[in-house]
């Protein structure tokens, strides 16, 4: 017997474990939660129960039936007063397993005139929160609104129906946080129409006493796991409150056992056992061999552990004991290794059996649940990781929002997928557990294997790693600072841009910047993406990305009465045509697959806009591997060494043309790296000075000044306000080969190529003569124009990942190194 005197711990318990659970052995066993183990003893026990008893099918009357019949009423009563289930109050149905349970409730409520609503808390399994598809109404619920909920806030007043279900665990089995169990008691006594408690047990009575005769107690509903408890048998089990069996009164299926007598030849009647609730609900042959087991779980567990509350105790203290150890773990930099999920400060409900976490780098990058599994593989680590089946606990303690979530499920993460770290967040946690089998030297192994692959003990400073994979800057002979002026994204292609706002961190991907040409308007005859050199009202439709609404909103600023409409930022598959039909378009001559949407107002809105009839159209990060674009861009022979040197530090002179490139002159081989909507590269940059210059010849000519915005960039650079140090010379772009922006490095693809767009007036949507007029004269290479320059982000090769090179992102103001 496991001993926990003063909540400490007997070293024999090492030995008691190898001789019950010799499949541990050399193992460290930390997901009790997930799937907990029988002891040896118990598995002998059954063996030679099944070896000398024969036990057969209980709706017989034969004796080997009748011995089956005996013991599972026998079983049904050890177990409902393992739980201090009173005979008078509640009904014991044996079921699959939980989740079973949670069905059969389901099935209570389903006939329910006018349907049900449903209110579920947001620590919830996802068998639970599944219930909500058969509502009327639902709703997930924090323990702020439960509170106003007991306080006579009904979250349902003004909805009908009049019934409710309320559910909620008693123990998260993510982080092991207890809700009281009195709850259902509060929701009902304030309810001023009929409300139903549905209470998951499963995760709490693993490892504690349950008791259901307290007088706080009031839940309708209890499911339960066996195997959680006991290791085997797989069983569930399903405790109904008897003063609300009448709502299976409308139940219609019914199966073998279940039913005195059927009529099917002539008529159609039956008649349904009436006694028990449980000879009502048990279809078929219950697995009577389970049951058993079940009996003899009990003995065993009680022989080796004595009772819940010693198995309580001693999960309490490795519990805390692996909570401190981890709390403590510090890098060299004294930066924290984990960052815990698990709030195992005092209360009065307590913390359950389990230790909820993630790994960071001495950097503060995330460590991936990937990378730590193939470590705790190899090292015989049992633990649980990802999502664990709690999308409420993972989302409220990750900070994901549901556009997010929807997000990562657009760009391919899946249940049961390998995930690691999306958009600069870990999409799962690692989960330690415990049970009445754990010891202190799975703790103390555990957290070994933590300092020795994952704590860095020395690690390089932060400048020393961010720099290794940064090239040698500034060849110019003295340091030249220049800033990001602006950052823009186009979310839908050729219409307005979204201005990053000062001081925010933008997220840079393979593809481009974060939310840059994801989407586009597709005519509806020939599929053709459109485009403003066509349609120059395409500039008016304005684009605001909207992050605590989690939607695109995009405002039509021309003439008409046209209001505004909204998109998912997430790929709501509800709102998409079925991917198994995308539309073929083409963008830049050049064919994709997109996904477009369905709704007519959405289209109909962008149709009046432009006067063209269109679909809004999506084409997502990765392209769903079915068309995925290429970058286009390239260097150009003007901006070989040779020339590029000739041309610095100023313009292209006034009086003399630009020679023409030879033929002969070799072109940099093409960049392959992934772009979205883009026509021909991720990023594109322009430089102030530049646009200063051509300024000045427009204005040479009598024409008016063109903006930054003409060109569409997506970063424009410029001058620091406080650098003293001399100014870049206009297109020296021309010959940058790398640019450092903050902590990230991007590199050079070559000049843009410009055409009749840049003539757009993008306040106005009206077409004019310039800057095109004055570009053609003084940045004309081949018969071809170009202004600015494509670059991508140069995803770094460092030791040991940062949360700057994890998660790269820039911001308006940053300083800008220049490597020419």
């Amino acid at each position: 017997m496991i001993s926990d005197a003063d909540c400490g711990y007997n070293v024999a318990v090492d030995e008691f474990r190898d001789r019950q659970f010799p499949m541990l052995k050399d193992s460290i066993y930390l997901d009790h939660a997930g799937s907990t183990l029988p002891s040896k003893a118990l598995m002998d026990a059954f063996s030679s129960e099944l070896t000398s008893v024969l036990y057969g099918n209980p709706h017989s009357g034969s004796l080997p039936s009748q011995l089956s019949a005996d013991q599972i009423d026998d079983v049904r009563l050890r177990l409902m007063e393992f739980f201090n289930a009173d005979t008078e109050d509640y009904d014991l149905i044996f079921v699959a397993n939980a989740t079973a349970g949670v069905k059969m409730v389901l099935e209570s409520l389903r006939h329910t005139p006018g349907g049900f609503n449903y209110a579920y808390h947001q620590a919830c399994h996802t068998s639970l929160i599944g219930v909500r598809e058969e509502a009327a109404h639902s709703i997930c619920i924090n323990n702020a609104q439960v509170q106003k909920w007991m306080k006579g806030i009904d979250p349902f007043q003004h909805t009908a129906p009049s019934t409710t279900l309320f559910s909620y665990t008693a123990q998260s089995h993510m982080n092991g946080q207890r809700y009281p169990l009195s709850w259902a008691k509060g929701v009902k006594q304030a309810s001023h129409s009929t409300v139903y408690t549905l209470l998951d047990a499963a995760s709490f009575g693993a490892t504690s006493p349950l008791d259901m005769s307290h007088s706080e107690f009031a839940a309708d509903f209890v499911v339960l796991s066996l195997y959680k408890i006991f290791g085997f048998p797989d069983l569930g089990v399903l405790l109904v409150r008897k003063s609300v069996q009448s709502l299976f009164d409308q139940r219609k299926y019914f199966g073998g056992g279940t039913v005195d007598m059927v009529v099917c030849v002539k008529e159609q009647w039956h008649a349904r056992k009436s006694s028990t609730l449980h000879q009502r609900l048990e279809d078929g042959t219950l697995p009577f061999h389970n049951i058993v087991a079940a009996g003899i779980a009990l003995n065993t567990h009680a022989s080796l552990f004595g009772s819940m509350h010693v198995v309580s105790k001693h999960t309490a203290y490795l519990t805390h004991r692996l909570h401190t150890g981890l709390e403590n773990l510090r890098h060299g930099n004294g930066r924290q290794v984990c960052k815990l999920y698990t709030d195992h400060s005092p209360s009065e409900l307590g913390t359950g059996p389990v230790v909820s976490f993630n790994l960071k780098s001495c950097l503060g990058a995330w460590i991936g649940l990937m990378e730590f599994e193939k470590l705790a593989i190899i090292q015989k680590v049992h633990v649980r990781t990802g999502g664990l089946c709690s999308p409420g606990g993972i989302a409220t303690t990750l900070e994901l929002e549901p556009w997010e979530m929807k997000k990562n499920f657009s760009a391919g993460m899946r249940c049961g997928v390998d995930s690691d770290v999306m958009n600069g967040k870990p999409v799962g946690v690692i989960r330690a557990s415990f049970g009445a089998m754990s010891t202190k030297a799975d703790v103390d192994n555990f957290l070994d294997f933590i300092r020795e692959f994952f704590l860095e003990a020395s690690p390089p400073q932060l400048q020393e790693d961010v720099q290794e994979n940064l090239p040698i800057l500034d060849t110019l002979g003295e340091r030249t600072l220049l800033c990001v002026k602006a950052i823009t994204v186009y979310p839908i292609k050729s219409c307005g841009g979204f201005a990053v706002p000062s001081g925010m961190d933008w997220n840079v991907r393979a593809e481009g910047l974060a939310w840059d040409r994801e989407w586009c308007l597709l005519h509806r005859g020939s599929g053709q993406a459109l485009s403003q050199k066509r349609y120059p009202r395409m500039a008016l439709l304005q684009p605001t990305l909207d992050f605590d609404a989690g939607v695109l909103r995009i405002i039509y600023t021309g003439s008409n009465s046209l209001q505004s409409v909204s998109v998912p930022l997430s790929a709501d598959p509800s709102q998409l045509e079925p991917s198994v039909q995308p539309t073929k378009s083409r963008v830049c001559g050049e064919a994709i697959t997109a996904q477009t949407y369905k709704s007519e107002a959405l289209n109909s809105f962008f149709s009046e806009a432009l006067g063209v009839p269109c679909v809004l159209a999506r084409f997502p990060p990765g392209g769903r591997g079915l068309s995925c674009r290429l970058n286009k861009a390239k260097m150009q022979k003007h901006q070989q060494a040779d020339k590029a040197q000739r041309l610095l530090p100023g313009s292209f002179p006034d009086d003399v043309p630009s020679p023409p490139d030879s033929d002969s002159e070799l072109q940099q081989p093409l960049v392959q790296t992934k772009i979205l909507l883009a026509n021909e590269s991720p990023i594109l940059m322009i430089h102030t000075a530049s646009v200063d210059a051509l300024n000045e010849a427009i204005q040479q000519h009598g024409g008016l000044a063109t903006t930054t915005a003409s060109f569409r960039a997506n970063i424009v650079l410029g001058d620091s306000s406080d650098s003293q140090q001399r100014r870049l010379h206009a297109y020296s772009e021309d010959a940058w080969h790398k640019v450092r922006i903050g902590m990230q490095t991007f590199s050079l693809l070559g000049a843009c190529r410009r055409c009749q767009m840049v003539c757009v007036d993008q306040e106005t949507g009206e077409r004019k003569t310039e800057p095109l007029a004055t570009l053609s004269k003084t940045r004309r290479f081949n018969g071809k124009i170009y202004f600015g320059a494509h670059m991508k982000h140069d995803a770094p090769i460092v030791s040991r990942p940062s949360r700057e090179n994890q998660h790269p992102t820039i911001r308006v103001g940053e300083q800008v190194i220049v490597d020419s």
